[in-house]
C-alpha cells in the first residue's frame, strides 16, 4: 500500500543524482549495457508482499514463471524501498510501482519504462464512517483527515479545494482513531483498511480517488530502458508470464494468496488477502472489462496524469514526457 511522501521523493532525488552524476562525470556506470536477461530475474516490490502483488506470486505459486523458462526472485519492499535506484544499480531486473511514482523517477532523469499495469483503477480512498455524515469529498469540510504528508493525491485534492476546511493530522497507519471518532476520516486503500474497521463493528464508506480524477495506474511494472533496448524479446516474455500471472489471481488467488503470506512477516492474514483480493479484481477489471485486457495501458491515461502532476508542481513539463513513462509493445 505504497505512495511516495516528500521525504521519500527526497531520497529518491538525492540517490537518482548521485548516480546519474557517476554516469555523467565518467565514474563507475551504473548498469554495464546488458547484451540479455538470464533466465534468473529479480523483482523489487514498492511494499511488503500483499494482494497488489498477486499476480508475480501467483505466477511464482503455480509455475507459470517456471513453465516459460523463470526462475524469479521476488524481494519484499516496505518504508522508502529505493525501488529506481535498484533498478539503476543493476540489482534488479523489473520492479513494482504506482504511475505517478514512473513520472516521478523520469522527471529525475531515471529511465524508467512501466511495461504493464495490473490495476485500472487505484485503490487510494479517504475512509469515513457510515455515520459520520460524509457522503461525498465536499462532506469532509469540518472533520480531522489522519493522512501522510508530502502525497500527490493531497496536492490533488487541495487544488480542488476539498481541505480547505478540514484539519490535517499524521496518520500512522491504524484504523483506531476512525473507530472511536466518527469525524475522524483517514487515508487508506480500498482493499486493506475497510476490512480492518469492519472487524472492528464499524461500517464504512470509501471515498475513491478515482472517482474525483486522481487515477494513475496502480501495481505497474517497470523495467529499465536499456533492458528493453538490448533485450525486447526476453522482456516480452517476462512481461507476458507475468501478465499470465495475474490473470490467474484475478481468476483463482487461492495459490498466490497462500504464497503472499509465506512471504509477509508483518501481520498479513488469509483473511485479509482473501478480502484484499476480491476487492482488486473490480479495479484490475472495471466496468466489466474482459480479462484480455489486463495489463494494458493508453497514452491518453499516461498524458491525462502527467499534466496533472505538472499543473500541480510536481513536475516539470521539460523533463518527463508522457510517451517515455510506458510502453504497450510487450503486451501484444
Amino acid at each position: 500500500m505504497c505512495d511516495m511522501d516528500r521525504k521519500q521523493r527526497g531520497f529518491l532525488v538525492l540517490a537518482l543524482a548521485f548516480l546519474l552524476a557517476a554516469v555523467g562525470c565518467g565514474g563507475p556506470k551504473v548498469t554495464s549495457a546488458p547484451e540479455g536477461l538470464s533466465s534468473q530475474v529479480s523483482v523489487q516490490l514498492n511494499w511488503y508482499p500483499e494482494s497488489e502483488h498477486g499476480g508475480l506470486y501467483q505466477a511464482q505459486a503455480d509455475g507459470t514463471y517456471a513453465d516459460a523458462g523463470w526462475e524469479v526472485d521476488i524481494r519484499s519492499g516496505g518504508r522508502a524501498t529505493p525501488v529506481a535506484p535498484e533498478l539503476l544499480l543493476g540489482r534488479v531486473e523489473f520492479a513494482m510501482a504506482n504511475a505517478d511514482d514512473v513520472v516521478l523517477f523520469r522527471a529525475q532523469g531515471a529511465d524508467v519504462v512501466a511495461v504493464l499495469a495490473a490495476m485500472q483503477n487505484h485503490p487510494r480512498c479517504i475512509l469515513v464512517r457510515e455515520d459520520s455524515g460524509v457522503k461525498t469529498f465536499a462532506d469532509l469540510a469540518g472533520k480531522t483527515l489522519q493522512r501522510q504528508t508530502g502525497r500527490v493525491f493531497l496536492d490533488f485534492m487541495r487544488s480542488k479545494g476539498l481541505l480547505d476546511h478540514v484539519s490535517e493530522v499524521p496518520y500512522h497507519g491504524s484504523v483506531s482513531a476512525l473507530v472511536t471518532d466518527r469525524n475522524i476520516a483517514i487515508q487508506a486503500y480500498s482493499f486493506a483498511e475497510p476490512m480492518l474497521a469492519e472487524q472492528q463493528g464499524v461500517k464504512v464508506r470509501k471515498l475513491m480517488l478515482s472517482e474525483l480524477g486522481w487515477n494513475p495506474y496502480s501495481s505497474v511494472l517497470i523495467t529499465r530502458g536499456d533492458l528493453i533496448r538490448s533485450a525486447p524479446d526476453q522482456v516480452r516474455a517476462f512481461v507476458q508470464a507475468t501478465r499470465r500471472g495475474w490473470i490467474h489471481y484475478l481468476e483463482d488467488p487461492t495459490r498466490g494468496n497462500a504464497a503472499i503470506l509465506e512471504a509477509n512477516q508483518h501481520g498479513m492474514t488469509a483473511e485479509a488477502l482473501e478480502y484484499g483480493s476480491a476487492e482488486l479484481k473490480a479495479l484490475a477489471l472495471p466496468n466489466e472489462l474482459p480479462m484480455e485486457s489486463v495489463g494494458q495501458m493508453s497514452a491518453e491515461r499516461w498524458t491525462t496524469l502527467v499534466k496533472q502532476m505538472v499543473d500541480l508542481g510536481v513536475v516539470d513539463s521539460e523533463k518527463v514526457s508522457a510517451a517515455d513513462c510506458f510502453t504497450t509493445q510487450f503486451l501484444e
